[in-house]
């Protein structure tokens, strides 16, 4: 059963509720990430994700932690380019203990100075690291390439400059702005009592907040289609390429999912196929879809020895151009078709994919999500369902293109 409730404030509730198990996930959810974010911001959301289990008014970061744990309690958090999601899990007898503390640190952080001057060292370290994983850097500068430096574009971790400049006013004020409550989405799935988790919710976040006033911020979108690279003597060089793909409520959404899944998404599909097992030149070769509100982004990365780079990127092409000129057989479209319904099922299995499936829906739709008939939509799915989404993606003049590694110079898209 699915419960939703939207408050005075504007903060909405989902909340899933999932007989037989033992157990419950609780999130928040803010509708910001590095999509959001001006040039100087690039960074903030992050960041102040990691400031948030630094000390509230009544506990410090240490405490903060330490009741998680004598609960037994599982917390978390992660930014992306959209939303920022705070959550737990725990078993469902302290599944009030657990939101109380989730909801103190969201609601009542108090980012004390010496704690951010230590977290600022956390993250340009992050930072560093994501320097040092080559794979990682070639499709953030994917993005870079695909969309620009504003928007989808911007790195979530944001320059280290940036972070380093960081102050409290800076956190609170964005706060202020990004995390109102009509902005905000709270949502449980598993073992809680419906009329439990409105108790909750309305004692420890509700009763906490007061209506204000939301113009959401307007996203800068542009597509750039460029080719770009950086130098790095290390052994392979990352590669990867960018076609548009659908927005995330497209109703040819899934069965562009499909079709994925049968270029790239799997060990039978067309790239693992022919540029692993075929021609031998990569160990890792894949394709995914990030789908956004405005858009989406079919994304192509293959791990490849220096020496085998133009044969990699002509083997790629020559799949991509197969698939688009022949499309794909039924045993390839039913088999796409059973790896993407068997994904969105399993994932039902975990309380902290309900979770932030049903509150990213609420976020974006203002409604509830569907599971369902989502998978009955898959069932009902057509070959020419999934044509006209092969049709939509594979755009050779809005392509893009990534390289790190031994390289010298950007990979030929045109």
């Amino acid at each position: 059963m699915t419960f939703t409730k939207k408050y005075p404030s504007g903060m909405r509730l989902v909340v899933k509720q999932i007989e037989g198990l033992l157990s419950v996930s609780m999130g928040v959810i803010a509708g910001t990430g590095s999509c959001y974010e001006t040039q100087e911001e690039n960074g903030i959301s992050h960041f102040i994700e990691h400031m948030m289990f630094k000390g509230t008014q009544k506990r410090t970061a240490f405490e903060i932690s330490d009741a998680m744990d004598r609960i037994g309690a599982q917390v978390n958090a992660f930014t992306s380019k959209d939303i920022t999601c705070y959550y737990a899990k725990s078993t469902s007898d302290h599944a009030g203990e657990s939101f109380e503390i989730l909801s103190d640190f969201v609601l009542n952080s108090v980012f004390p100075e010496e704690e951010m001057e230590r977290e600022k060292g956390v993250v340009c370290e992050e930072i560093s690291m994501t320097e040092d994983t080559p794979d990682d850097l070639c499709l953030d500068i994917l993005a870079q390439a695909f969309y620009g430096e504003e928007g989808y574009g911007r790195t979530i971790l944001g320059p280290a400059s940036n972070v380093r400049s960081f102050s409290r006013g800076d956190l609170f004020s964005y706060i202020r702005e990004r995390y109102n409550p009509q902005n905000l989405v709270v949502c449980f799935a598993g073992n809680i009592d419906l009329n439990y988790a409105q108790e909750i919710t309305e004692k420890y976040f509700e009763s906490k907040l007061q209506s204000r006033p939301f113009e959401d911020r307007k996203k800068q979108i542009s597509l750039r289609s460029d080719s770009l690279f950086k130098y790095k003597d290390i052994e392979q060089v990352h590669i990867s390429f960018a076609y548009p793909s659908l927005p995330r409520e497209h109703k040819l959404m899934d069965a562009a999912l499909v079709v994925n899944t049968i270029l790239g998404g799997g060990m039978s599909s067309r790239l693992f196929q022919k540029v692993r097992e075929e021609m031998g030149l990569a160990y890792t070769v894949y394709s995914y879809i990030s789908s956004y509100t405005e858009g989406g982004i079919l994304s192509v990365y293959a791990g490849v020895s220096p020496s085998n780079v133009s044969k990699a990127q002509h083997a790629i092409f020559d799949a991509i151009d197969d698939f688009c000129k022949n499309k794909f057989t039924k045993e390839e479209f039913l088999r796409g078709k059973e790896q993407l319904k068997s994904s969105i099922i399993l994932a039902q299995e975990s309380t902290a994919s309900q979770m932030i499936a049903y509150g990213k829906y609420m976020l974006y739709n203002d409604a509830v999500l569907d599971l369902e008939a989502r998978v009955k939509g898959i069932d009902e799915m057509t070959m020419e369902d999934c044509e006209q989404a092969l049709a939509l993606n594979f755009d050779p003049e809005k392509l893009a293109a990534a390289a790190v590694g031994k390289i010298k110079a950007p990979l030929r898209i045109r």
